[in-house]
C-alpha cells in the first residue's frame, strides 16, 4: 500500500518521514506541502517525489499522513477522506470543535480507515501499563493523576510553532494524558473544574463515567529539562505508575502504521486511535477551555 505525506515541519521530517520510510508494509508516495523546498527536505528522507498539488499526491496514494497544525488538517481531511484515502490525523483533529465535527463526519461517511498519532498509545510499555489496569469504568473509589510538564515552547524545534505558542500544552499534550486517563478510568464525562496560568500551567480536574476522578498538570513553559511526566492510577484498581515516556517515537508511528494496515487489510475502519477517538478527546480539551474561561 501506498502512503502519502502531507505536511514539512520538524514533526513530519523527524517522526513521520523516517517511519514511513522504513516500514515494511508501506510504501512512500511522495509529499506535498505549501512550502516546496521544505517538501524536497522531506521527500528525500521519506522516499517518494514532492508533489506541486494535493490532487497529485492523492493520486499516487491510497493513504495520507497529516503533519500540519489543526486547522489545516481540519480543512483538508474532508476533501482526503472522499477521495477515498485512509488517513492518519494529528491531534488536536482540527483547530475547534466545529470543525472536528465536520472532519470525523467526512471520515465515517467515506467509510476510511483511521488512525491517530497519540504516539504514547503505541509503546510496548504504556500499553503493558494500561493493560495491567483492571478494566473500568471505575468508581470514586480510584484515583487518576497525569503530569506532563515541559520547556518545548522555551525554545527547540516547536518553539516557533504558531498553533502551540497560542494554545499551549492544553491542545498539544493535553490529548495524549486524557486519553490515558480515560483508557484507564473509564470515559470522560464532565469537567470538575480548570484553570490556566500564565504563561501556561494548566491545572484540570476530569470526573470519569463510573465516578472516578483525575487532576493533571500540563505546562510547555516550564524551564525544566528532561520533560517531568508521570501518570498514575491508585485505589480499588491497585496502584499503577507510569513515569517514562516513550523513547522512540518512530518506532511508536510505526507501529501505528502497523495497526492502520491490518485495519485496511481487514476492512474494519474502527481502530481505538480513530476519527472518533480523537473528536471525543476534542471534546474534552474545549470542556476544559470553556471551563477555565468561567
Amino acid at each position: 500500500m501506498r502512503i502519502g505525506l502531507v505536511g514539512a515541519g520538524p514533526w513530519a521530517r523527524t517522526v513521520h518521514a523516517p517511519a514511513i520510510a522504513g516500514h515494511p508494509r508501506w510504501t512512500a508516495a511522495g509529499v506535498w506541502a505549501r512550502r516546496p523546498a521544505m517538501a524536497a527536505e522531506v521527500a528525500a528522507i521519506s522516499g517518494g517525489p514532492v508533489h506541486e498539488r494535493l490532487d497529485d499526491l492523492l493520486d499516487a496514494c491510497d493513504a495520507v499522513a497529516f503533519a500540519v497544525p489543526p486547522q489545516v488538517q481540519g480543512e483538508l481531511v474532508a476533501r482526503v477522506a472522499a477521495a477515498g484515502k485512509h488517513v492518519v490525523l494529528e491531534k488536536p483533529l482540527a483547530a475547534d470543535l466545529a470543525a472536528a465535527e465536520r472532519a470525523a463526519a467526512a471520515i465515517d461517511d467515506a467509510g476510511v480507515c483511521s488512525a491517530t498519532v497519540l504516539t504514547l498509545r503505541f509503546d510496548p510499555a504504556i500499553r503493558a501499563w494500561l493493560d495491567a489496569i483492571p478494566a473500568g469504568p471505575h468508581g470514586a473509589d480510584t484515583v487518576g493523576t497525569a503530569r506532563w510538564l515541559s520547556g518545548a515552547l522555551l525554545g527547540g524545534p516547536f518553539a516557533t510553532s504558531a498553533w502551540r505558542a497560542e494554545h499551549g500544552a492544553l491542545l498539544d499534550v493535553g490529548p495524549h494524558l486524557i486519553d490515558l486517563l480515560d483508557a484507564a478510568l473509564g470515559p470522560v464525562t464532565g469537567v470538575d473544574q480548570a484553570r490556566r496560568d500564565e504563561p501556561d500551567l494548566w491545572r484540570i480536574g476530569l470526573a470519569h463515567a463510573g465516578g472516578a476522578h483525575s487532576s493533571l498538570t500540563l505546562s510547555l513553559r516550564i524551564p525544566v529539562d528532561p520533560t517531568e511526566f508521570e501518570v498514575s492510577v491508585v485505589g480499588a484498581a491497585g496502584r499503577h505508575r507510569l513515569d517514562t515516556r516513550p523513547a522512540d517515537a518512530v518506532a511508536c508511528y510505526a507501529r501505528l502504521l502497523d495497526d492502520l494496515a491490518d485495519a485496511v487489510a481487514a476492512g474494519d475502519p474502527r481502530l481505538p486511535v480513530d476519527a472518533r477517538r480523537a473528536l471525543h478527546l476534542q471534546r474534552v480539551v474545549e470542556d476544559v477551555r470553556r471551563a477555565a474561561e468561567r
